[in-house]
């Protein structure tokens, strides 16, 4: 990874620019510009997001914006209306308001003696679920969008649930805003007005892990902001990046097809990070392919991006199974289009305990019920590229879940897409799920996963009419699988393994489960992709570069730790998480600033009742006599007919504890 330092236009750099709004709210901008850019007007590239620029995402941005800036562009990255060193407040995720004050923003920027009136927006996950949902208003000031990491449907394919199971991740990812919420505008930036705001965000963002629990059904929720209700409201060019440890890949293949306007795609390796500086590697000159894109579509300026293929895929090569990876080998392809015109799936029959295209007999009926402990080996739903988040070697999985393997391959087999999992089965209890996951099975008998799926039986009909599981009734369910690129090598084995559990990646079934599996009538589909000479034609990324790394010094050194221990007495079993990032001074403006998460999930393999989850977060800001801490702690559980949340906040001004809430729900299960 290359560090640039001098392009082809100077900048300068404004660390607060406020943009008014219609209802006299304020929002913050810091915006990097070319010196010049009064006398040569430029276009802009927006970044909308309420991580707090001052702090929040100041590393990544010092990489990403100088560098568009130096190329001729205005960059600019906006705290939302609540958020950092903006003025209102923040209650809700990708809410109308958002939107609108979006379009005000896109208003103001193109109005500016800088702007040439040419807008695009980036971002990664919020930030790219915005530049989608701003899209779809169709304002005109926007001319193109790079989405990374991001979705075009919040029910089915976010945080919150995934084949109908509730995932963990609302409830993590709901503690993580509930503490961003609370934190405090910069008073060098916003003056004596800091504590007012302050105090405005701690009594009135609220505690949305209530809603998003209550809220179990597809409604109008998730539908909102989901641009899969109309694709055809995208009009401006977009360019869809993600990565394969990402948890969004799926949404890149979805966009391809069904969206009507200008597209390109790239998926690599990467997991949730910009992929100048994403591991797994390889990384790739993100920055200059993003300047091609807004080249072509803001400044009018041929590159030749739409002559090349519109899908860029990385296929992954065989690798041991590890739970983090510094580089994943393997190769670009290209594609036309998607679906890939005139391809045709693999089908396996599932037999007994083998995978196989030969026929399996059609009475041959196999059961499963899972520790509930089966999932500990599956990595976080979004990774993000750090150490112990990535899913481990599926051995540990096996002996709790229905495993069929194919014979050793005796030629490489590339997939590429989404493997469809048919299944004729029954349960025995009315909420019961299936988790599947695909690994590829090495030489020496290690499994690396390959990609999963999930279906709640209770919504094999949909996510809106839901209907409980009648016991020992047979049901024809498709799972679909997570996307995936993947090259399966000489001599190994596929394995797909099924269980009734999957902690802590979703919640448990309110009671333990056995499936009964009609393995030679169940089948799964494997995307084949054939191999094509014109790959190795395709043009090469650049080289990974930044722009220079953000100037800081750290205080206090951070720690990381993740473990699982198994109380050999009483059988219980706790996963902890530690990322404390320590505490760091921002030399530029001495600045300092802490964030400490901690996230235990504890179960007993025998009781899905047992399931547990807790958060705690520290995050503190300092300069001079000013040091604000915020301390939020969540708690989830579950019973068989309720979800039960409780939040405390408590925010801390030097000695003094100016607010302290607590919060505490139970809310009925909706067939989870």
């Amino acid at each position: 990874m290359k560090t640039r330092t001098e392009f082809p236009r100077a900048i300068r750099i404004i660390e607060h620019a406020e943009i008014p709004l219609s209802d006299g709210v304020k929002l913050s901008a810091m915006i990097w510009l070319p010196i010049d850019a009064e006398e040569r007007p430029v276009p802009a590239i927006l970044e909308y997001l309420p991580y707090r620029k001052r702090d929040g995402t100041t590393e990544r941005d010092a990489l990403n914006h100088p560098y568009f800036a130096g190329h001729g562009y205005a960059s600019l990255r906006v705290d939302m209306r609540g958020a950092g060193d903006s003025e209102g407040v923040l209650k809700g995720e990708y809410l109308k308001q958002e939107q609108d004050d979006a379009l005000e923003v896109l208003k103001w920027i193109a109005a500016q003696s800088w702007s040439t009136g040419s807008v695009g927006m980036i971002g990664i996950s919020w930030g790219g679920f915005n530049g989608l949902q701003i899209a779809a208003r169709r304002p005109p000031e926007l001319r193109a969008v790079i989405s990374l990491c991001s979705t075009d449907d919040r029910y089915a394919d976010d945080i919150h649930f995934m084949g109908g199971c509730l995932l963990v991740d609302k409830f993590a990812w709901g503690s993580t805003m509930f503490s961003i919420n609370a934190t405090p505008p910069d008073p060098a930036l916003v003056g004596d007005k800091w504590r007012d705001l302050w105090m405005g965000r701690l009594n009135e963002s609220g505690f949305w892990l209530e809603e998003w629990h209550r809220r179990q059904r597809r409604d109008e929720l998730y539908k909102h902001g989901s641009i899969c209700e109309d694709y055809g409201a995208v009009q401006c060019p977009v360019y869809l990046v993600g990565g394969w440890m990402d948890g969004y890949s799926n949404a890149i293949f979805r966009m391809m097809e069904h969206l009507t306007c200008p597209k390109k795609a790239l998926i690599g390796p990467w997991a949730h990070k910009y992929p100048n500086f994403a591991e797994p590697g390889p990384r790739i000159g993100f920055l200059q392919e993003a300047l091609r894109w807004w080249d072509k579509w803001l400044k009018g300026i041929e590159t030749g991006i739409m002559d090349e293929p519109p899908l860029r895929a990385w296929i992954q090569d065989p690798v041991p199974p590890r739970s983090h990876y510094k580089e994943r080998p393997g190769r670009w392809v290209g594609e036309a289009g998607w679906p890939i015109k005139g391809a045709k799936p693999l089908s396996l029959t599932l037999g007994d305990h083998v995978l196989t295209e030969a026929p399996q007999p059609s009475d041959l009926t196999l059961a499963i019920s899972s520790p509930q402990t089966i999932g500990l080996a599956a990595g976080k739903w979004c990774p993000y590229g750090l150490e112990a988040d990535e899913p481990g070697d599926q051995r540990e999985e096996a002996g709790g879940s229905l495993v069929f393997d194919t014979l050793p391959l005796m030629q490489p087999l590339d997939l590429l897409g989404a493997p469809v999992l048919h299944l004729d089965v029954a349960a025995d209890r009315p909420n019961a799920f299936v988790a599947a996951t695909l690994s590829e099975v090495l030489p020496d008998g290690s499994a690396t996963r390959l990609t999963y799926g999930l279906l709640n039986l209770t919504h094999r009909d949909g996510h809106v009419d839901l209907k409980p599981v009648e016991p020992g009734k047979r049901y024809k369910v498709a799972i679909r699988l997570n996307d995936c690129g993947q090259r399966i090598g000489t001599g190994n084995r596929l394995r797909l393994a099924l269980s009734t559990a999957y902690w802590p990646i979703v919640w448990p079934s309110p009671e333990t489960a056995t499936l009964s599996i009609k393995a030679g009538v169940s089948h799964l589909d494997l995307p084949v992709r054939a191999e094509r000479p014109e790959d190795a034609q395709l043009p090469s990324f650049a080289p990974a570069e930044n722009a220079p790394a953000l100037r800081k010094t750290a205080l206090r050194q951070g720690a990381s730790a993740s473990t699982i221990t198994r109380d050999l007495k009483s059988g219980d079993v706790e996963m902890y998480r530690l990322q404390d990032d320590g505490l760091t001074q921002i030399d530029a403006y001495n600045w300092t600033y802490g964030v400490k998460a901690e996230r235990t999930y504890r179960i007993h393999p025998d009781d899905p009742l047992s399931a547990t989850a807790e958060t705690k977060w520290r995050k503190e800001y300092k300069r001079d006599d000013f040091h604000i801490a915020v301390e939020a702690t969540t708690n989830m559980s579950v019973t068989r007919t309720e979800l039960v949340l409780t939040g405390k906040l408590v925010a801390r001004e030097g000695d003094a504890v100016p607010f302290s809430r607590e919060w505490s729900y139970r809310i009925p299960r909706d067939h989870l």
